[in-house]
């Protein structure tokens, strides 16, 4: 779908390479991570793609067409492009802001209208909520996904992404990198991602370009590159540690169901059936669930012990923090260590309760892949 032939790009004014002979083909479909330390190059490549930065020397074909003998708009409009600053119009409501591209194809204003709320539901935004709103009455959270919804909109091929994550706290980053995912798995994108992070990296791609000033040290899918990193400058990009790293590769819903777990009780359940259930938990804790298996919140030993009551409904506490089965192994580490638990509730997109993944677990993975 990609393809880069001998690209170099020499800044005015600057003797030393930006990017030098670089060569990479991206395949239709997948996800391909450009990661290194600053300087390396990885975002002047990006940019090189879409023409916002034209390349000294080398060619550059998209979709088997020389993209350097492209109309400069045209190319443009065909491929989206999501910035860690998100670059939003602040005078223009979120509607206005995602049907940027479509306005400027001229496409029909019903069609238009469409697919803005198409999209705008797609990443988990209400159109009858946020649609008339500004940018500035939104959270980081909630305007990093407009600027995904915006760089999708038009449908196109291709989507350049320069630390699209980057500016928001690790538990909403990691649920955006989630949500991204599962789109991509409907959308089967080619994707090009820039990141400083090797673990965003692993997470993201179906493979890694690992650079270095400017040219590519290894180019290789993760499982290979935690397995045998090129040289001791990737080795010591991808830190040690490796068996952990390899929990950005293993989905939740991978081992739920392996795990046997406790089954969480109905809010109506009594005090001795309560006592029971936590003396056979291995985490003390048992999950409490509405008739709809809709979770409601936790009850701890503790909680028996300072409350009186008579059925669940009077003794559980709110969920600190919870995650869906579509996250990764690693997702629920960080959410433990955020929340200082030693286990997270798994839960589906209409907060159903799915199981609980605890610390032990991951040990075990860990030790298997050891």
């Amino acid at each position: 779908m990609i393809k880069l032939e001998g690209i170099s790009k020499i800044f005015p004014g600057q003797k030393h390479h930006a990017v030098k002979n670089l060569n990479l083909e991206i395949n239709k479909g997948d996800v391909c991570v450009l990661v290194g330390p600053s300087g390396c190059g990885k975002t002047t490549t990006m940019k090189m793609i879409n023409r916002l930065y034209e390349p000294t020397e080398g060619k550059i074909f998209i979709g088997g067409e020389d993209a350097l003998n492209k109309d400069l708009i045209k190319l443009r409009l065909d491929i989206g492009y999501v910035i860690q600053e998100i670059g939003l119009f602040p005078h223009m409501t979120i509607e206005q802001n995602i049907a940027t591209v479509p306005n400027e194809k001229h496409w029909p204003k019903e069609k238009t209208k469409e697919k803005v709320e198409e999209v705008m539901n797609l990443v988990g935004l209400d159109p009858k909520i946020f649609k008339d709103r500004y940018p500035a009455a939104l959270s980081g959270g909630q305007r990093q996904r407009v600027g995904v919804a915006r760089a999708m909109v038009a449908d196109p091929p291709i989507m350049l992404m320069d630390e699209p994550f980057g500016a928001v706290d690790p538990i909403t980053r990691a649920r955006l990198q989630n949500e991204f995912l599962r789109i991509q798995e409907g959308m089967e994108k080619t994707i090009v991602f820039v990141t400083h992070d090797i673990d965003e990296a692993i997470k993201m791609s179906e493979t890694i370009v690992v650079m270095r000033e400017g040219e590519i040290v290894q180019h290789a899918t993760p499982s290979d590159l935690l397995s045998a990193p090129a040289d001791e400058f990737v080795s010591n990009l991808v830190g040690r540690n490796r068996s952990i790293k390899r929990l950005h590769l293993i989905r939740i819903h991978e081992i739920l169901e392996e795990l046997g777990r406790v089954k969480p009780i109905p809010e109506d359940t009594k005090t001795d059936e309560i006592k029971k259930r936590l003396d056979e938990s291995a985490t003390r804790t048992v999950m409490v669930v509405d008739s709809d298996n809709k979770l409601k919140g936790v009850i701890g030993v503790n909680d028996l012990k300072q409350k009186t009551g008579e059925v669940a409904a009077d003794y559980y506490q709110d969920v600190m923090e919870t995650i869906t089965n579509d996250a990764t192994l690693n997702d629920a580490l960080s959410v433990m260590l955020e929340c200082g638990e030693g286990y997270v509730a798994v839960v589906n997109e209409n907060n159903q309760y799915e199981g609980t993944i605890t610390l032990g677990d991951l040990l075990n993975v860990v030790k298997e892949d050891s």
